[in-house]
């Protein structure tokens, strides 16, 4: 199977059909919708690879299928694209995933379940989360339609573009499927080919990836000879990755000394590259990769790298204890209730939850203006002038999202 080379996230109300969609998506090019890489890394990241086929006889749509064989004319397929679908199940899990790894969407599914009223509140959320992270490219999935009669189907299809009318999903276009029964998944793949395209990757610049997971692959009780080292997964953003590549991960270790606490860069050495399902010679960037290091697995274990940039040395941006950032918020809070929240200007001494690329860290607020904020971080990010920043608040003893923005110093 090729690398992937575009990663399609996955958004919806809780249980209107995201997992069963990336199954029915997955086809039998992928293990199983689980989180294991094979040959033994895992970057359990909630996703699944997938291969895009062609039949060379059948016309568009209906020569698009994830089989071997054309399920139409029993042509032999072609392979088109490969892909990476983002899922996390569980609209809670699914907003944090949205948020801290919208660097590494490319596009998404939002998928909306005929058999309920449109717009549900995870649905309402989901798309302003998309619209706010500046994901543009977007199929809207009509799933569960073997569920309802042909008359509510195009009741809800009229409720669904009135529930997108001046959002970034205005345009885009409604495919019914029946992710159960596999009705129309050649379809939905054509809409997929056209409304998402492969980016345009910098591989002539120095590696960047994004950290979304890290762990240890060893077994208890393995014999020291048989120790490998730590393993972490994301995403390149640009660059190429190989074997035996020097590596620095920022912000890096925590280190408590004499009273104060300061973060070391650590620097290590790569020792595979898993892209999909297979061990490669090289990564680029799209799709999610397992990277195998030199480090001693108890600094990988239990995700306790997730969040951080690994790239080369000497190239990686500054790591932040403090920035500024320009404000960019939204007018109202939806998905809390059915009646939507105000939300007001940030205030000083505010803590605030922050989404940097794939990090995840709480800021107190030391200087507010209409504009722009200043925030010290409670645990320092790795991040460029210019990155965007998702920004939430406490209300109602969850993080809501409250805008974006952009750090400017």
């Amino acid at each position: 199977m090729s690398q992937p080379c575009v990663n399609i996230g996955m958004v919806g109300h809780v249980d209107h059909g995201k997992t069963t969609l990336v199954k029915a998506l997955s086809g039998v090019w992928t293990d199983t919708h689980s989180e294991e890489v094979k040959r033994g890394i895992s970057i359990r990241l909630g996703y699944a690879d997938s291969v895009f086929m062609k039949c060379p006889k059948c016309p568009e749509p209906q020569g698009y299928t994830v089989a071997k064989t054309c399920p139409n004319c029993g042509e032999k397929t072609e392979v088109h694209r490969t892909v990476s679908f983002v899922d996390a199940p569980g609209h809670e899990t699914l907003m944090a995933t949205m948020l801290s790894g919208a660097a590494i969407m490319d596009g998404a599914m939002l998928v909306i379940a005929a058999n309920e009223d449109c717009p549900q509140p995870q649905t309402k959320e989901h798309l302003m989360a998309l619209d706010i992270i500046g994901i543009e490219s977007i199929v809207i999935v009509q799933n569960k339609i073997d569920l309802v009669s042909r008359e509510r189907l195009i009741e809800h299809y009229h409720q669904i573009k009135e529930f997108v009318k001046g959002t970034v999903a205005e345009n885009a276009p409604i495919v019914p499927v029946s992710a159960q029964q596999n009705v129309n998944i050649d379809a939905l793949i054509d809409m997929l080919e056209t409304v998402v395209p492969t980016p345009v990757h910098k591989v002539d610049k120095p590696a960047h990836m994004l950290v979304a997971r890290s762990f240890d692959i060893n077994k208890p009780g393995i014999d020291i000879e048989g120790i490998r080292g730590g393993v972490i997964g994301g995403t390149l953003t640009e660059g190429v990755l190989r074997p035996g590549d020097e590596l620095e991960i920022r912000p890096g270790l925590k280190v408590t000394s004499e009273g104060s606490t300061r973060w070391v860069p650590i620097t290590t050495k790569v020792s595979s590259v898993h892209a999909g399902a297979s061990k490669v010679d090289e990564a680029t960037p799209g799709g999610l990769l397992a990277v195998g290091t030199l480090l001693d697995p108890a600094l990988t274990k239990g995700d306790s790298l997730t969040g951080q940039v690994a790239g080369f040395p000497g190239t990686l941006p500054d790591t932040r204890h403090q920035f500024t950032m320009e404000l960019h918020l939204l007018e109202r809070v939806v998905g809390v209730t059915k009646e939507e929240i105000e939300i007001n200007e940030i205030k000083t001494s505010e803590p605030l939850m922050l989404n940097i690329g794939t990090a995840t860290t709480v800021g107190v607020v030391t200087s507010a203006r209409t504009k722009d904020a200043q925030v010290v971080l409670k645990r320092p990010i790795c991040a460029a002038l210019g990155a965007m920043v998702a920004i939430s608040r406490r209300i109602d003893s969850r993080w809501r999202l409250i805008g974006v923005g952009v750090i400017k110093s």
